[in-house]
């Protein structure tokens, strides 16, 4: 699988971790950074991964910031983009079943690098399970597009 990843300031040393877990695991891993301990901005990192995921250039994304939630948000504004914060192995299987996640995002701040681990395992390995889930992502594809899914 080919993976973007990136992060902020808070991210790089979990960010460094799980890159080399994935490539243990046997996937292509881009760095798309940052790479440095002085403050950047979030949104940058989240759309540096963002895009490129959105255009299928990359099979998903991983985005680390503070606490998963901020980079995100950012994230979340690249059409085409499913990214969500996940904080448990259970949340991020979910995701990917039933929301068809194309970014798992999580904190460096408030999660230990095995408890990552186990969240990157368990996203990585789900499976979408369309169907009802389907519909309800073409109804947030119509509310992206349109402004509203009624």
């Amino acid at each position: 699988m080919k993976i973007a990843i990136g992060n902020d300031h808070a991210g790089v040393d979990m960010k460094r971790e799980i890159m080399e877990y994935l490539k243990s695991l046997g996937h292509e891993v881009t760095d798309l950074g940052a790479n440095t301990y002085e403050k950047v901005q979030y949104p940058i990192y989240a759309e540096k991964v963002a895009h490129p995921v959105a255009n299928g250039e990359y099979d998903c994304g991983i985005l680390i910031c503070g606490t998963g939630a901020g980079i995100c948000i950012a994230a979340n504004k690249v059409r085409g983009i499913r990214a969500a914060a996940c904080s448990t192995p259970t949340t991020a299987r979910l995701i990917k079943e039933h929301n068809n996640a194309n970014i798992l995002c999580f904190g460096a701040r408030v999660l230990g690098i095995e408890v990552a681990k186990d969240i990157v395992r368990a996203y990585l390995e789900a499976k979408f399970k369309g169907g009802r889930h389907q519909d309800r992502i073409d109804l947030v594809s119509r509310l992206e597009e349109k402004g509203s899914c009624l």
